[in-house]
C-alpha cells in the first residue's frame, strides 16, 4: 500500500526557514529605528556632565590710608604657584561680612583682624564683582569697598591668613595690587580724587 502524499516519516520535508538578510529590517519593526549598532551607540542620550554648585559670598574691606595721607595699607600673600615660594601677591585687605553685620562693619573688623590697624571709614570706593573656581564650586563673589583712614593699632599681619602686611605710597598701590579688579577700582578712585582736587 502506497502511503498518501504527507503522512508517515519518509518524502517530507521540512520547511526551511529563510534567511532574511543583515541589510533588511523585519516588516513588523519601525522603520525609523536604526539597526547598524554604530546608529543606535550614537541615539543613545548624552551623559550628563555635573555643574559645579554655585555658591554667592560677600566681603568688605579697602584702602587703608595713614595717618599722613601719603601711605597705603597692603595686605601679601604667597603666590601658591610660583616654585620659588618667594613671590608675594599684594591686595586690598578684606574679609566675609558675618550674620547681623553690615559692610562697614565688617570692613572694619577684617581690617584689624587682618594687618592690626584700626582705623574709621571716610567713604565708600565702590563694590566689585567676579567668578572663581575653589573646592570644585562655582563662586560669585561681591565686595564691598571703602577708604579708611588709619586711628590706631599695631601693624602686624594675621597669622593663619595673611603672610606680610606693609605700607606703601599711595602713587604705587595700583602697581603693586595683583589683581586687575582691585587695580581698576583704586586707579579710577585716584583719578577721580586728582580730578576733584583741580
Amino acid at each position: 500500500m502506497t502511503p498518501a502524499p504527507g503522512a508517515g516519516s519518509e518524502g517530507t520535508k521540512k520547511k526551511r526557514r529563510r534567511r532574511r538578510p543583515a541589510n533588511r529590517s523585519p516588516q513588523n519593526q519601525d522603520s525609523t529605528t536604526p539597526t547598524n549598532p554604530v546608529q543606535q551607540r550614537a541615539k543613545k542620550p548624552p551623559t550628563k556632565v555635573p555643574y559645579a554648585k554655585r555658591v554667592d559670598e560677600v566681603s568688605a574691606g579697602g584702602l587703608v590710608v595713614d595717618r599722613t595721607g601719603k601711605l597705603g595699607l597692603l595686605i601679601g600673600r604667597r603666590d601658591l604657584k610660583d616654585a620659588t615660594g618667594q613671590r608675594i601677591l599684594w591686595s586690598l585687605p578684606k574679609g566675609h561680612i558675618e550674620e547681623g553685620e553690615s559692610p562697614e562693619e565688617a570692613a572694619l573688623r577684617e581690617v584689624q583682624e587682618e594687618t592690626g590697624i584700626v582705623s574709621v571709614i571716610e567713604k565708600s570706593l565702590g563694590v566689585i564683582d567676579f567668578w572663581f573656581m575653589a573646592g570644585g564650586k562655582r563662586i560669585h563673589k561681591t565686595v564691598h569697598h571703602y577708604r579708611f583712614r588709619e586711628n590706631g593699632g599695631l601693624l602686624a599681619a594675621q597669622e593663619s591668613e595673611v603672610d606680610e602686611v606693609a605700607w606703601f605710597p599711595l602713587g604705587e598701590i595700583v602697581e603693586r595690587l595683583a589683581y586687575p579688579d582691585e587695580k581698576k577700582l583704586i586707579a579710577r578712585t585716584s583719578a577721580a580724587e586728582e580730578m576733584a582736587a583741580l
